[in-house]
């Protein structure tokens, strides 16, 4: 038995070589410049959150002496030590980063204009906004000195003012609000000119004063605590060693501190000693804050050859345009590879349900969705036409609840059923049941997914949806969703599996008949594609299974405990993560069964806080042509030279590269590529089917 430290990896530590990938992609001179920034900006929005959840954690176990290690045998204290000497690493690259970028952005037609370089009409027209729109919006507070600061807002930036009078030196601050724009647009000959408003600030602020000297004016910004619905789903794991905290006291508490460089100590100082918090980690910024925002630029119209060639969504060839959802679903299963495949089926098959007299009842669960959901319109409309319509509505979802839960009352004011979750659970399998009165009686028609339902979504993740109407799936999908409407959770399921009750359990078992298979001399695989992977008695599994001779391919975009190529524990495991412009977030998994291939589609990563503390699914894809298409996929994923990382036993990642141009292979451009020459081919197919015409009508 190899030592624990030796068989695993740190969380924390991983997840950051996860965002190091983005800034990887952010560096790569081969992808266009705006994709590059908006890399960028995703891993300034990552580490955001990251500083919210986990660091937060960690410092609240340093403060109340918590000493218990994590499976990689490191203790709190010892891993925020770690994770600030890689995240103070990582910033510095993220800002070489930035002004590599500015650079070539301002050569391509996009330039951040500094207040020293600007022409007087520019100068002229940043007066005229800030004496009509800024002066008028933001409202500058001042700081006693002897107190503490008023409640300032999380992760935005805020303008630190320090002031000379006769009586001595004061401090005055700027937040900026929600509706504040951060760049300033410029009049320019020719492409796109901003200026920051912090510096559109610093130019005239000093008129708000004129009485006293500008000693400074820079920005800084604070990272406080998530809040607690957040807390306990993404930090649960590290916070089951604390009692209960105060909201309130969390929310006060300073976690980082981002403060421009340019800062003297005597300001850094000063906002440190008037901040209630124990010390935050604090990070002199050399550059713009909040990199997060600059993902904005993306959106600029006319710079369309900075960005990727568009990959529109195409059309399933699996379903006829000219025929319901319904009857499709009545003679096939269909599978939707997004963003490859269009959303549009799943839409469809709400709006029909919606619009049917047949259709009965509709059940949804709804984790995520768009502000205006198509989905949601036909839920009303369907609940209007006197169907019974019942919605599991999630609102504990990372940072999104506000919008949730506007549309949530409009559901419940058209008589749709809502029901907000399960409690200390948290709903996040994806499941829709249409029930439809048929000659032969009832029938449901049911969607299972891997991602939330929006369109949006749909576009920008790679997510999976089956469409069937297989009636031991639908009875199960109905089970289930009856077991969560009336809290009676635990019960054994036809096909499907479901955490927290069953779903684990199901997975050690396939891993170790997998195992067993290996031991009998039969082909023995295991390749699993998912989001991250932490839970200690699957990668235990996984071990055991690698030790007997398993061949183990995992395809793990984030965060990865598990210690590949370890001699004698995990030498027939291999960890790889794609990270290209769609965002990778479907969970698939294959086994190879003994050669009756086994492959299953889930909502879930193989992290405890989808095991223990969400409802989740995992649903077996038993449709031959949806097999054979998710098998060749999860191959696609494997074989990709251009946008993958090799997860080394250090828990460093390394870029795997074509040995020759010739063989690249980009597994997302051939995903894509596929979805496109399906549809060409089916459209091929349609041409050569000769269709007689009818006779015409005789005279008369």
């Amino acid at each position: 038995m190899k030592a624990t430290a030796t068989r695993y990896l740190n969380r924390e530590l991983s997840w950051l070589e996860y965002n190091q990938r983005f800034l990887d992609e952010a560096c790569d001179n081969g992808i266009p410049l705006l994709e590059r920034l908006h890399s960028l900006a995703l891993t300034s929005l990552h580490l955001d959150e990251f500083f919210m959840v986990r660091v937060g954690a960690l410092k609240l176990l340093v403060d109340h002496r918590c000493e218990a290690p994590d499976i990689a045998g490191l203790t709190p204290g010892k891993q925020l030590e770690a994770i600030l000497e890689r995240t103070r690493a990582m910033c510095a690259d993220q800002y070489a980063c930035f002004e590599e970028l500015e650079q070539a952005l301002a050569g391509a037609g996009i330039q951040r204009v500094r207040p020293g370089t600007l022409s007087e009409r520019q100068v002229r027209m940043v007066q005229q906004v800030f004496e009509t729109e800024i002066a008028s919006v933001l409202s500058p507070l001042a700081v006693d000195a002897q107190g503490h600061f008023p409640p300032l807002p999380n992760q935005t930036v805020i303008v630190g003012i320090r002031l000379k009078n006769a009586t001595g030196q004061r401090v005055v601050i700027i937040p900026f609000g929600p509706a504040t724009h951060r760049f300033l647009t410029l009049y320019s000959e020719g492409g796109y000119a901003y200026l920051l408003l912090e510096d559109a600030i610093a130019l005239f602020v000093g008129r708000l004063f004129p009485d006293e000297e500008l000693l400074e004016c820079v920005p800084f910004r604070l990272t406080r605590h998530a809040d607690a619905p957040v807390r306990r789903d993404l930090a649960g794991d590290l916070l089951q060693q604390l009692p209960e905290l105060s909201d309130e006291a969390l929310a006060r508490d300073c976690v980082r501190l981002e403060i421009d460089q340019r800062a003297s100590a005597e300001l850094r100082d000063f906002i440190l000693a008037a901040s209630p918090a124990p010390t935050p980690c604090v990070f002199a910024v050399p550059g713009p804050l909040d990199l997060a925002a600059f993902g904005q630029l993306h959106r600029l119209a006319g710079f369309e050859k900075l960005k990727y060639d568009t990959w529109p969504p195409q059309p399933s060839p699996s379903v006829d345009l000219t025929a319901s959802m319904f009857d499709t679903l009545s003679n096939k299963d269909v599978l939707l590879h997004h963003p490859y495949d269009s959303f549009d089926p799943i839409i469809r098959l709400l709006e029909e349900a919606a619009e049917d007299p047949d259709v009965v009842a509709i059940k949804q669960i709804l984790y995520g969705t768009d502000h205006d959901s198509p989905l949601v319109e036909a839920l009303i409309r369907a609940a209007e036409h006197d169907k019974y319509v019942t919605a599991i509505i999630e609102l504990k979802s990372r940072f999104r609840d506000a919008h949730k839960m506007a549309w949530a009352k409009t559901l419940e004011q058209a008589s749709v059923q809502v029901i907000y979750g399960v409690q200390g659970l948290r709903t996040h399998a994806k499941l829709c049941v249409v029930v439809r009165r048929e000659p032969d009686g009832l029938r449901r028609y049911v969607h299972f997914g891997t991602g939330d339902y929006s369109e949006t979504t749909a576009r920008l993740y790679s997510d999976v949806s089956l469409l069937t109407c297989d009636e031991e799936l639908g009875a199960d999908a109905t089970d289930f969703f009856n077991s969560v409407t009336s809290h009676a959770y635990a019960q054994r399921f036809r096909k499907i599996d479901a955490a927290p009750a069953g779903l684990r359990p199901k997975l050690i078992e396939m891993i170790q008949m997998e195992r067993q298979w290996k031991k009998q001399g039969q082909k023995a695989q295991i390749i699993a594609k998912l989001n991250a992977l932490g839970d200690r008695e699957i990668i235990d599994a996984l071990y055991e299974a690698a030790q007997e001779g398993v061949d183990i391919q995992l395809i793990v975009c984030g965060l990865c405990c598990l210690r590949p190529g370890v001699p004698g524990l995990s030498e027939n495991i291999r960890v790889v993560s794609v990270v290209d412009r769609f965002r990778e977030h479907s969970r698939v998994f294959y086994f190879s069964h003994g050669g009756d291939e086994r492959v299953f589609i889930s909502s879930a990563d193989w992290m405890p806080r989808n095991l223990d503390r969400r409802v989740e699914l995992l649903v077996p894809v038993e449709d031959p042509a949806a097999k054979r298409r998710l098998i060749a996929t999860l191959h696609a994923y494997l074989r990709d030279n251009v946008k993958a990382a090799m997860l080394c036993r250090d828990g460093t990642t390394r870029r795997v590269r074509a040995s020759a141009k010739k063989d690249r292979f980009r597994s997302q451009e051939v995903l894509y590529q596929r979805a496109v020459a399906a549809v060409k081919s089916a459209e091929q197919s349609r041409r050569t089917v000769f269709e007689p015409h009818q006779a015409p009508e005789p005279n008369g």
